[in-house]
């Protein structure tokens, strides 16, 4: 949601003067650019096990994050308190680790004057050259567009008694029990948070919004014949409590019990090196961890990816687009801004098998000379913001499903992955595989779990030989912890790539 400006200054006890002030005590002792990050979170979780509620709580957060920068030199300091003297003393901090420690302003400086100083400077920060390509917009001035907001609530998280959740999860418990009689512990879980947000930096860029959350996850565990597995699923979006509606429920509890016959039956394959069919959706994980990190432009810059000398080169067959995009409406890893106030955006890092973009916060922009991408994410107003993914994905091709599962005589089909591990400058990665099937002369076969896939994230990109067009972006809880966690989502289509090496007997 986006209220009116008023909003969110009387929330921080702010005023647009002190904003000012404030940034022109980052720059007073010759920062090139300076910016501010408030934030105030509600927090509320009801966790359910086995029909009773074991937790929940409400908790809050509240504070301001001041960066100051200085060529390659970052300051940064947080405050819980939106007092002008502690702001001012952050500020101070902020400035004299990027800068040097030196004589602080007077009482009455004028800080619209150092920014303006500084504007005049040369527009240092953000360049204004084209880059052979496009333009490179200079700054994102402009008051944010409630028509344009990318997560509406029509019912506020925080105004809904604890107790009132209670009757969702009571009736997915009970329907998830009814679609199996082996499930023999479950837990439903709600959590949500809302989180209002006012950014105010060196450029007179001001920007505010209100960021809603809210995960819904059901875990199960089955036991047959002396045999027990486990299965979870959740479903997050950027939206208010109107989520918790029949219609999740009824798709929880399907998605949960969905292959849990094949889990039992299922067996360790014979590794080696073979083909492999990525299912559409959750297999995004694998190009979010093997290939997305690498497409982001602080390790390209510190010469750590795979990708740091590929720029505009072919790095993949001409069927594949991979898109970072912050513009889906309700998703995870929507917004309407970056943690640096630039408009969210949809980011094209492969065009046909070509690579276009890196991820970019404001710091690599400028390093690059290009326009920031509104990948400039951060954790929370203690920490300062770096370039992390959105809504990950790899656009649809022409080919279906079933044609891609029949083109291989042996191989395996996967859709589940976790605990990935990857190494960014090699590319390198190992991912653990929950489930998924032989493929055996172009038919599904026998059902197979616990097995690991290995490759390296470039060579598996450039091995992509078919592309699904079954597009499908994963709606659950996805986190990524970069340093910092943050909210994010991933999808794909059926892709197959030509040979991975596959752990099992």
């Amino acid at each position: 949601m986006i209220y009116p400006k008023e909003y969110y200054l009387d929330i921080f006890q702010v005023t647009e003067r002190e904003l000012q002030r404030l940034v022109g005590e980052g720059l007073l002792r010759g920062g090139d650019f300076s910016d501010l990050f408030f934030e105030n979170t509600a927090f509320g979780n009801l966790v359910l096990r086995d029909g009773e509620v074991t937790s929940g709580g409400l908790h809050s957060d509240f504070g301001v994050g001041i960066r100051v920068l200085k060529g390659e030199k970052t300051g940064y300091a947080y405050s819980e308190s939106t007092g002008l003297a502690e702001m001012t003393e952050a500020a101070k901090a902020a400035s004299a680790i990027a800068c040097g420690a030196s004589a602080g302003p007077g009482k009455d400086f004028d800080a619209v004057k150092i920014m303006r100083a500084v504007h005049d400077k040369a527009d240092n920060f953000v360049l204004s050259e084209a880059n052979g390509r496009r333009p490179v917009k200079k700054s994102f001035r402009g008051s944010p567009n409630p028509a344009a907001d990318r997560y509406g609530m029509s019912t506020l998280w925080q105004n809904v008694p604890a107790e009132d959740f209670l009757p969702f999860l009571l009736k997915t418990d009970a329907a998830v029990r009814a679609k199996d009689s082996r499930i023999i512990k479950l837990t439903a879980m709600l959590s949500w948070q809302v989180t209002d947000v006012l950014m105010y930096n060196s450029l007179e860029e001001l920007k505010y919004d209100t960021r809603p959350m809210g995960s819904v996850t059901v875990s199960a565990v089955f036991s047959s014949g002396g045999t027990v597995e486990n299965r979870s699923v959740s479903r997050s979006y950027r939206t208010g409590a109107e989520m918790l509606d029949d219609r999740l429920v009824a798709e929880l509890a399907e998605k949960i019990v969905s292959g849990i016959d094949a889990r039992f039956d299922a067996r360790r394959p014979d590794g080696g090196r073979m083909p492999v069919v990525m299912g559409a959706g959750a297999s995004g994980i694998l190009l979010h961890e093997a290939m997305g990190h690498a497409f982001e432009a602080d390790f390209n810059r510190k010469g750590q990816s795979v990708f740091s000398d590929c720029m505009g080169r072919k790095i993949c067959g001409e069927s594949i687009s991979i898109i970072d995009d912050g513009t889906i409406k309700g998703n995870r890893g929507a917004l309407n801004f970056d943690d640096e106030g630039v408009p969210g955006q949809k980011t094209f890092m492969v065009e046909n098998g070509v690579l276009t973009s890196y991820l970019h916060d404001r710091i690599s922009a400028r390093y690059y000379g290009v326009t920031p991408t509104g990948n400039g994410r951060r954790e929370s107003f203690r920490y300062n913001p770096i370039p992390r993914m959105r809504a990950t994905y790899m656009e649809g091709g022409d080919a279906t499903r079933e044609s891609i599962i029949a083109s291989v005589k042996k191989g395996i089909y996967v859709d589940e992955f976790s605990n990935g591990q990857v190494k960014i400058g090699e590319g390198d990665f190992t991912f653990y595989v929950k489930d998924g099937f032989l493929i055996e002369n172009g038919r599904l076969t026998a059902p197979v779990k616990d097995i690991n896939i290995i490759g390296n994230g470039p060579q598996a990109l450039a091995d992509i030989i078919a592309v699904g067009n079954d597009p499908l972006i994963d709606e659950g809880a996805w986190t990524c912890g970069k340093e910092q966690n943050v909210p994010v989502s991933c999808g794909i289509p059926t892709v197959l790539v030509k040979s991975l090496t596959v752990g099992g007997e």
